[in-house]
């Protein structure tokens, strides 16, 4: 976790105290960092400008839950099981993976725009986020969306706010869309010879008539001992997992053995809910612990999108340069998570800008660092040069936050 350079720490108790806090610092001209459960802070750039810390740990109440609508409204700091827990004695839930659910908070979650594997089924937080309220850089507060699901009143400071690193605005609270929790989960386990029977299967993953929830390319010896198997299986693993009725599960598990089976000539193992859970919370946990109990250590952590039809190439690429690497690829939504097991400073330049973001870039996606033991990393190297939205994004920072005090220097903004 990278230390933030902050002198104060302000906690508020309600959404009222907020703005105060914010008005407070604008006027002073103080950076103010947003601090959830602390679980995403090594994500962005290290910030170097000295100002206050700004914990939304105490704006923890359920504001209003509503079952019948598959609605919920809770403030920031809630967390994410306490909330999978509440949703739980209504059998509901909010179908977004987070690594750490103990500590983190729907408010560092939607700021973060991080989900899981099962983005492949379900999709992303800015599917689920239908309202949103927050306070801009000079304390005064606003919001968006509504607590029905069908809301086109104002701006979409919903999908604005998702993934902006607390650079536009501090969320103060979120209204939730839900889905029904899943009877039954199966999880298909295929180990593949290479990476050429891996494409195989993940192209005949591709026409199934009803989507699996997640569908994981998993590399590296870690999976394999992880899944029981035996030293001399592959390492090379896809996972797939169904979530469903009880009847569609089990219609979708019959199919999906035969197809696969006969696309990859391998075998096909079939998990149960217990065991497959348990290789769920591992692929949840992997971008932030890896998938060792007391966790993996790693020189650099890597996010890369692309095309969906790209990923086995890039995984290749990725095992040509560190073939001792571990990798995680949400392979029908092309999103791959690398922990590299040999990385050198001089690597950033040869090879992550030299060659892989460029080779990402080609793939239709980019490249950013989730974590690194290197200081003092550029923007650039963490998320890549300026493109052709930049200068429109620099413009709604200067709306929001037109001092610079929100999370200077964590985002792609150098305020």
């Amino acid at each position: 976790m990278q230390n933030l350079p902050t002198t104060e720490t302000m906690s508020p108790v309600s959404v009222a105290d907020v703005p105060d806090m914010i008005r407070a610092a604008h006027d002073a001209k103080q950076a103010i960092y947003t601090i959830g459960g602390g679980t995403s802070l090594e994500y962005g750039v290290a910030p170097t400008r000295t100002g206050y810390a700004l914990e939304t740990t105490g704006l923890s109440r359920v504001v209003d839950y509503t079952p019948r609508d598959m609605t919920i409204v809770a403030e920031a700091g809630v967390r994410v099981r306490d909330l999978g827990q509440t949703l739980a004695t209504e059998k509901q839930q909010l179908p977004i993976d987070a690594p750490r659910a103990t500590e983190a908070t729907i408010g560092g979650l939607v700021a973060s725009n991080w989900s899981g594997p099962r983005r492949y089924g379900y999709g992303t937080l800015r599917d689920y986020v239908i309202g949103i309220s927050a306070v801009d850089g000079r304390g005064v507060p606003f919001k968006g969306g509504g607590r029905v699901v069908k809301n086109v009143a104002g701006y979409d400071f919903c999908k604005l706010l998702t993934g902006s690193l607390g650079t536009l605005g501090i969320i103060t609270q979120l209204t939730f869309k839900l889905k029904p929790q899943s009877e039954q989960a199966v999880t298909l386990l295929v180990p593949c010879e290479d990476l050429d029977v891996a494409e195989q299967v993940l192209v005949t993953l591709v026409d199934v008539p009803s989507p699996p929830a997640a569908i994981d390319l998993l590399v590296g010896t870690g999976w394999k001992e992880l899944a029981g198997l035996s030293e001399s299986a592959s390492a090379n693993l896809v996972a797939v997992r169904l979530e469903g009725s009880e009847t569609e599960v089990s219609a979708m598990c019959d199919q999906l053995q035969a197809e696969l089976v006969s696309a990859s000539r391998a075998d096909v193992l079939i998990l149960d809910r217990i065991a497959g859970d348990s290789l769920l919370n591992s692929q949840i946990e992997f971008s932030d612990r890896g998938i060792a109990a007391g966790g993996d250590s790693t020189p650099l952590t890597a996010k890369i999108t692309a095309l969906p039809s790209a990923v086995t190439q890039l995984v290749a690429r990725l095992l040509q340069y560190d073939p001792d690497c571990t990798i995680q690829a949400h392979a029908g939504t092309g999103v791959i998570i690398v922990r590299f097991a040999k990385f050198q400073a001089s690597d950033l330049t040869t090879f992550l800008i030299g060659q892989l973001r460029p080779a990402a870039i080609r793939a239709g996606g980019g490249l950013s660092i989730l974590s690194s033991e290197f200081e003092d990393l550029t923007s650039q190297i963490v998320w890549g040069g300026r493109v052709a939205s930049s200068g429109l994004m620099e413009q709604i920072k200067q709306k929001f936050d037109p001092r610079g005090i929100l999370n200077p220097g964590r985002f792609m903004f150098q305020a």
